[in-house]
């Protein structure tokens, strides 16, 4: 069985840009083991006036105010950024956070368009998208190591060099994001680890297994990711997803008490997860909730 670390996805889409490092100093002080921030300019599939911080900044202000947590994106949009502009994000804020940054990517999907459309930036069409994924990782690995990046069909050629370098030989670990039989692939050929969000335990020890047994898939970490609804009884839980359905909220969360949610985590971990990464539904209350009744339940597992 893996050894489980715990994280949270940060609440960015909040008016209130200090509730970030408030959430922050609370999850450390929780005993959680990383802070994750989605790449959103607004809510996916919300207006575009809907609030939302930007993730490197939020997350070099959590840097800064933490010490032991990881950081990291859940996940980059690897056509929002220049790929040289990411690599140097990336090492800056591996430096400021003392090597404690997770560069998460991925290809983005047709529901991002709307970002692109309201801040002018251009959109890659699904059939380039891997391949520009692809391109953005070697380029990054390259610039990591301190080589230039030649140029591709969709990244052009990027000189560098990246100064100051990278704090750790290689760069911070890179994850790459995606459900599909492809996108474990495509992890366990170019990246350190894979994240599948909101998979079934199944469907996610179906991709662990896969990557595992990828050519280069040993040493690559499968981490989960998605939202959790947690209640200190099963009525509990049922009702407040019966509340998220009726504000029109449909996403695939695990839903249960806190053994179900216990005895689930003990599942991702024998299916090998390394990381299991929590979008906890139901406002600050919940979270204290897992970490107070869940994480020492689990402790043997981390």
């Amino acid at each position: 069985m893996s050894r489980l670390r715990i994280g949270l996805v940060l609440p960015l889409t909040s008016s209130d840009p200090e509730g970030v490092p408030t959430f922050a100093r609370r999850a450390e002080d929780l005993g959680f083991d990383g802070l994750f921030a989605f790449d959103h300019l607004f809510p996916p599939g919300a207006p575009s006036d809907r609030p939302s911080a930007e993730a490197y900044a939020s997350l070099a202000a959590v840097a800064s105010i933490t010490r032991g947590v990881a950081i990291g994106t859940l996940v980059t949009r690897a056509s929002l950024r220049p790929a040289g502009l990411l690599a140097k994000q990336a090492v800056t804020l591996d430096d400021v956070a003392e090597g404690r940054f997770v560069l998460g990517i991925g290809t983005g999907d047709s529901l991002s368009k709307a970002e692109h459309d309201a801040f002018g930036l251009p959109y890659l069409e699904p059939n380039v998208r891997r391949r520009h994924l692809v391109e953005t990782v070697r380029a990054i690995r390259g610039l990591f190591r301190g080589e230039a990046w030649e140029g591709g069909e969709l990244v052009p050629a990027i000189r560098g060099p990246l100064l100051p370098a990278p704090r750790r030989g290689g760069g911070p670990p890179i994850w790459i994001g995606g459900k599909s039989p492809a996108a474990v692939r495509l992890a366990a050929a170019e990246a350190d680890g894979w994240n599948g969000w909101n998979l079934d335990v199944e469907t996610f020890a179906d991709r662990a297994s896969l990557l595992r047994n990828e050519p280069h898939g040993q040493g690559v970490d499968a981490t989960w990711a998605g939202v959790v609804v947690v209640g200190r009884t099963t009525e509990e839980a049922d009702d407040l997803e019966a509340k998220r359905r009726a504000r029109g909220i449909t996403d695939d969360a695990f839903v249960g008490n806190v053994r179900a949610a216990t005895e689930w985590l003990e599942r991702l971990a024998s299916s090998g997860a390394t990381w299991a990464i929590l979008l906890v539904a139901g406002g600050r209350e919940r979270v204290e909730l897992v970490a107070e009744r869940v994480l020492p339940r689990v402790a043997t597992l981390r």
